[in-house]
């Protein structure tokens, strides 16, 4: 064959070097979609192999988690919840927070959890962190479910429960929950490349931000010189305008939600703009 036929020649899939940072390349990710559905099955087969109660488990986890915070930060503690029941608050939190503090873990650990992978086979390294959000919106979903259910028990028990039409934001309100744990997670999972520690801390750092978000505490019992802190916390206005819709309690402004938005769209391009960088030379260090 000749050197003019061989340049000659149309390939259906060019892999290339991309030398602009800003070149994230989503169409290839979409042509990629077959690959999110297929790791998203596996993280939801692997999660439950070799266990007896399986899927079960994901009604198990929340219930069990919102008994303890019923008992102990509900009735030894004393703690507000805004006039609504006890189970229905502290169920909002658990299920939000699960799916947020799942998201961000996942996606922290793509490129020291996938090391070998990405060094035998191509695809769009932005597959790994899409597929891990996935996959925890299923579990989110079979949760959701079991808040729905408690919720409309006290409702028509005539609980002090009054959902209104902010509860149609949900779907809003989950996205801006997956950007926020996207955007953090590739920053993070960038990070763990060369410095290790980010990933010893990231644990620790989840379960001490969780204090720091209306989850087991409604944003009006925080005291006025911390409450202020609290609201620079982007997860703020999600919990609090999930509450308010669902349950008609809380402090929620849209002025606040809209402060969510911002932020966690300024965090998720900075993080995919992080992420692409350092997914092409990420393998010399981990």
């Amino acid at each position: 064959m000749s050197l003019n036929s061989e340049t000659n020649q149309s390939w259906s899939n060019v892999i290339t070097s991309k030398n602009s940072l800003f070149s994230l390349n989503l169409k290839e990710v979409w042509r990629y979609r077959d690959l999110v559905y297929m790791l998203v099955k596996r993280d939801f087969i692997t999660s439950f192999k070799q266990t007896i109660l399986g899927p079960i488990w994901f009604f198990i986890n929340p219930i069990f988690t919102t008994v303890m915070y019923v008992i102990i930060f509900g009735n030894v503690a004393g703690l507000s919840t805004d006039g609504t029941p006890k189970m229905a608050f502290y169920l909002a939190g658990v299920t939000l927070w699960n799916y947020f503090a799942s998201c961000l873990t996942g996606t922290a650990s793509v490129f020291r959890g996938n090391a070998s992978i990405f060094g035998k086979v191509y695809f769009p390294r932005l597959v790994m962190p899409l597929s891990v959000v996935t996959s925890n919106l299923m579990r989110f979903g079979v949760q959701f479910t079991l808040f729905i259910i408690v919720v409309l028990y006290y409702y028509f028990t005539g609980a002090s429960i009054e959902p209104n039409m902010w509860l149609l934001a949900t779907p809003f309100l989950i996205i801006l929950m997956a950007a926020f744990a996207l955007g953090t997670g590739m920053i993070l999972s960038s990070l763990t490349t060369k410095y290790q520690d980010v990933n010893m801390l990231l644990g620790f750092g989840v379960s001490l931000a969780m204090y720091a978000t209306p989850v087991i505490m409604p944003l009006s019992s925080f005291p006025d010189k911390y409450r202020w802190l609290v609201e620079l916390n982007p997860l703020t206005g999600i919990f609090e305008c999930f509450k308010y819709g669902f349950l008609g309690k809380g402090d929620f402004t849209i002025g606040l939600l809209g402060y969510s938005t911002l932020v966690i769209f300024v965090l998720l391009v900075i993080g995919a703009l992080i992420f692409n960088k350092v997914e092409k030379s990420f393998m010399d260090t981990v």
